[in-house]
């Protein structure tokens, strides 16, 4: 990379590519509305107009007025025209490192991606790296550049936000900024600015470990409260009774999450990558896959010692993978209904956020045909329902115990 001033004119602060996702719609939205130029660069057609017309394609609290504002603005298009990455002085690349079918992270999905629209990129621009990527690929994808001879800044700003509240953690959450020169990270750390004081500084390799541990971490705690979970339910003893006692003005022990089904598009993935980078030595990662894996087949069974199933319509409340969201991808509510599919005479399933599965019916549906009610999410919504009908509610939202 060499050491000279950005070339312009550009006519837009920041493009986000992927624009239209969890990750990079509330960015480019928060980066409006600090007052930059932003373009959202996505594939998405119908999720392009969407955004256009002043409307989020998803639920995240505090999104849709952010974004009617900066729309009326003037300070964000949404557009399916890759060209518009040419304009930005920033390109925010929010496409992450996925995973294969056997758990293989695809280290070359991102510097792949970016070969797509590398026609499009200029001299003088901050190629910023945001999802999750496997170790390595920073560098994989600053080699692509130089073969490319554009003379592009290469900087990776793992994104570290809880889905649902990203309008509020962009902003007061600290910001990792790695890039592999003292310029790189100086114009890095300046976008960032935007939205938050606090930046911390790491190599890019580091930060790449950050984000897998950070995730992995979290799936590792799930996993621990999800066996303790089943260690107590064998013994007819609650979980949630025993974990809100010691947890009790007791520090060491604050940070216990109840239990409940550990899914979503990141914690498993990001684990299965720290296992094979590291050559697959990582047995608290696969330990914890077992454990929060095989939490809805351990449900069942043990529902299956207490009910005749093969005779029951089973009502499971809340397909998303977490509380107040809209988001299905990898969610165990979806293996959960699998299962009891072959255990069950008949499932039912209802959600008052997801409205991509056009098989859910309507919670009153659900309340009035079934036998018994499993909580898949815990929506809210959920925590006080009318019904006398049996409710397993192994995450402790109803406060009537989470024994099964």
């Amino acid at each position: 990379m060499n050491s000279e001033a950005p070339t312009g004119p550009f006519d837009l602060d920041v493009v986000v590519v992927g624009g239209g996702g969890h990750v990079g719609l509330p960015l480019g939205i928060s980066f409006a509305d600090s007052g930059a130029r932003v373009a959202l660069y996505d594939i998405n057609g119908p999720v392009v107009d969407l955004i256009n017309s002043g409307q989020m394609p998803f639920h995240e609290r505090g999104a849709p007025e952010v974004l009617r504002r900066v729309r009326d603005a003037g300070t964000l298009v949404a557009t399916t025209d890759p060209e518009v990455i040419a304009r930005a002085e920033n390109v925010v690349v929010v496409i992450g490192t996925p995973i294969d079918e056997h758990l293989n992270p695809s280290a070359q999905a991102v510097p792949d991606a970016i070969a797509e629209f590398a026609g499009c990129l200029r001299e003088g621009q901050l190629l910023v790296l945001r999802s999750t990527v496997y170790p390595g690929v920073s560098a994989l994808v600053e080699r692509l550049i130089e073969r490319l001879e554009v003379k592009v800044d290469v900087a990776f700003c793992p994104e570290r936000i809880a889905e649902g509240y990203a309008m509020t953690e962009l902003r007061e959450l600290p910001q990792i900024v790695a890039g592999r020169t003292d310029r790189a990270k100086a114009r890095a750390r300046a976008l960032f600015e935007r939205l938050t004081d606090t930046i911390v500084d790491l190599s890019p390799e580091e930060a790449e470990l950050a984000k897998l541990f950070t995730n992995s971490w979290r799936y590792i705690k799930f996993a621990a409260a999800n066996q303790f979970y089943m260690i107590a339910n064998e013994f007819g003893l609650d979980f949630e009774t025993i974990r809100s006692a010691l947890a009790h003005e007791y520090p060491r022990a604050k940070d216990m999450p109840r239990a409940g089904f550990a899914a979503g598009p990141c914690l498993l993935k990001d684990t299965m990558q720290l296992a094979a980078f590291n050559n697959n030595n990582f047995a608290l990662g696969h330990t914890s896959m077992i454990i929060n894996e095989g939490l809805p087949l351990y449900v069942v069974s043990k529902l299956e010692e207490r009910y005749d199933m093969k005779d029951m319509t089973v009502g499971l409340l809340g397909m998303a993978f977490k509380g107040e969201s809209d988001d299905i991808r990898d969610s165990l509510s979806y293996k959960l209904k699998h299962i009891l599919e072959f255990k069950a005479n008949e499932v039912l399933c209802t959600d008052p956020y997801v409205s991509v599965d056009e098989d859910l019916v309507p919670l009153e549906q659900v309340l009035d045909k079934s036998n018994l009610l499993i909580i898949g999410a815990p929506h809210k919504d959920y925590a006080s329902l009318p019904v006398q009908t049996p409710i397993v509610d192994i995450w402790g939202l109803t406060g009537n115990g989470t024994r099964v």
